[in-house]
C-alpha cells in the first residue's frame, strides 16, 4: 500500500513541499526534489527516486500521510490533543496560516519530543496519557493507522474481557451520569466517575467527541490555555453576575478580604474533588492562597456546584458566633476532628465495622451519640439555638 507515498510526492511536488516532524521534501529548483529527515538528506530525486527514498523512511511517510491527509486542519484542538496523547510536538501559537509559529515541524516547541520512528516504537508497543480520570492509550499499525483505546485511569490493568465494551461516542452520556453506587453526579468533572467499561478501538475524531462526552469542552479550553488565550472569569465577575435565588451570594464579598473564598477553593476545587486545575482566582489582581491542584485541563470559572454551595455558605457564614460549653476527654474531641476528616475526604465507606479504632468507624460514633447526645438530639444537652433552616 503505497498511496500514502503517492500523496506525499504530490503534495511535495505543489508550492512550498512539505514538512512536518523532521520530514521536509520539496522541489529542488533543477525539477528533481530534495529530502530531508534528522538522519539523511538527499537531492536531485525523480518522483520515483523520490518514492524509493521515501520507502527507506517509511514512519516518516505514514507520519506525515496520517497528520496532514486523515487528521487535516479543520479542527486544531482536536489535532493538538492527539498528538499530545501520542507525545508528539503540539503547536502552542499561531503566526496565521493555521499551523503555528514553526507549525508542528518547530522542533522549540517540545525539545523532549520524541523523533518519528522513537515515537513510532512507543506507539507499537502502545502509548498512554491520563486525562481526569480517564487513561487514553494509542497505538499505531504498519500503515501508520492510529487506534485509540479508553478506558477508566483506575483500570489501566484490568482485562479487557472484564470489562463493558462501548463504540459510540454518546455512551460516554450514560457512563458518566452516575457514580459507581447509582448516584447523580452532578459535576461531570468530579472525582467519581465510575468504571467497568471500555472503548476498545475509537479513530481519532471519535475519541476527541468520547472525551468531551465526559469532560465538556476540556479539549477546547486545554487548547486555549496552551495558546494564550484562555478566557478566565474571576470569582468577583462570576458572582456578581448572579441573578435570582444565587445573587445573594454577592453580599459574601464584605470587604474583608478573600479569605471565604479560599475555604470555597479548598472545599470545591482540590485534586480529590475535582480533576480540573483551577485558573480563576478571586480577581484580576488577587489570587487565592490555595493551590489550583494538578489537572490536566484548566477550570475558567466557578462551576454551578461552587456558586450553589456558596449561596449556602453565604447564609451560614452570616449568623452570628455563640459560644458552647462541653466537656470533652481528648480522645473524644480527637474523635470528632476524625469524623469531620472523614466525611470531607469521603473515607466513610472504607472505614470498616471492625475498624473500632478508627475515629469515624460506625461504632465508635454511635457510642459517642449515646454518651454525649440528650433525647432532643443535642450535644451535651445544650441546645442550638440556630436560626432556621432555609
Amino acid at each position: 500500500m503505497g498511496h500514502h507515498r503517492d500523496a506525499l510526492v504530490d503534495a511535495a511536488a505543489t508550492g512550498d513541499g512539505v514538512s512536518l516532524d523532521g520530514l521536509t521534501v520539496a522541489p529542488d529548483g533543477d525539477g528533481g526534489f530534495r529530502l530531508e529527515t534528522p538522519d539523511a538528506t538527499l537531492s536531485g530525486l525523480t518522483e520515483d527516486g523520490l518514492r524509493e527514498a521515501l520507502d527507506d523512511c517509511d514512519d516518516y511517510a505514514t507520519n506525515w500521510y496520517f497528520w496532514s491527509e486523515v487528521v487535516g486542519e479543520s479542527s486544531p484542538q482536536r489535532r493538538a490533543f492527539l498528538r499530545w496523547v501520542e507525545g508528539a510536538v503540539v503547536d502552542a501559537g499561531g503566526d496565521g496560516d493555521g499551523d503555528g509559529v514553526g507549525g508542528d515541524n518547530d522542533a522549540d516547541a517540545d525539545a523532549d519530543a520524541a523523533s518519528v520512528p522513537e515515537r513510532y516504537d512507543a506507539l507499537r508497543d502502545g502509548v498512554s496519557r491520563e486525562w481526569g480520570q480517564l487513561l487514553v492509550t494509542v497505538t499505531v499499525d504498519d500503515h501508520g493507522e492510529r487506534s485509540y483505546e479508553l478506558r477508566h485511569a483506575d483500570e489501566a490493568a484490568a482485562d479487557r474481557d472484564d470489562l463493558d465494551a462501548y463504540h459510540e461516542p454518546l455512551a460516554a452520556r450514560q457512563l458518566a451520569t452516575y457514580d459507581e453506587k447509582g448516584r447523580y453526579r452532578p459535576l461531570k468533572s468530579g472525582s467519581n466517575l465510575a468504571g467497568g467499561w471500555l472503548f476498545p478501538a475509537l479513530d481519532g475524531c471519535d475519541l476527541v467527541e468520547t472525551v468531551e462526552t465526559f469532560y465538556p469542552a476540556s479539549v477546547p479550553n486545554w487548547y486555549r490555555e496552551r495558546r494564550g488565550e484562555l478566557d478566565v472569569t474571576h470569582w468577583e465577575d462570576a458572582i456578581g453576575r448572579q441573578t435570582g435565588m444565587y445573587s445573594v451570594v454577592k453580599t459574601w464579598n464584605r470587604g474583608d478580604g478573600h479569605e471565604h473564598v479560599d475555604w470555597v477553593a479548598e472545599a470545591c476545587c482540590a485534586d480529590s474533588q475535582c480533576v480540573k486545575r483551577r485558573e480563576w482566582q478571586y480577581d484580576d489582581d488577587t489570587d487565592l492562597d490555595v493551590d489550583g491542584g494538578d489537572g490536566a485541563f484548566p477550570c475558567r470559572e466557578p462551576c454551578s456546584v461552587v456558586i450553589a454551595a456558596s449561596r449556602k455558605w453565604t447564609r451560614l457564614e452570616g449568623e452570628e458566633t455563640q459560644t458552647y460549653e462541653f466537656e470533652l476527654t481528648p480522645s473524644e474531641k480527637q474523635q470528632v476532628e476524625d469524623i469531620i476528616d472523614a466525611v470531607a475526604d469521603g473515607r466513610i465507606d472504607d472505614i470498616r465495622e471492625a475498624d473500632v479504632y478508627e475515629g469515624a468507624n460506625r461504632y465508635r460514633a454511635r457510642f459517642l451519640r449515646a454518651k454525649l447526645f440528650d433525647d432532643d438530639g443535642n450535644l451535651g444537652g445544650v441546645p442550638t439555638d440556630a436560626p432556621d433552616d432555609e
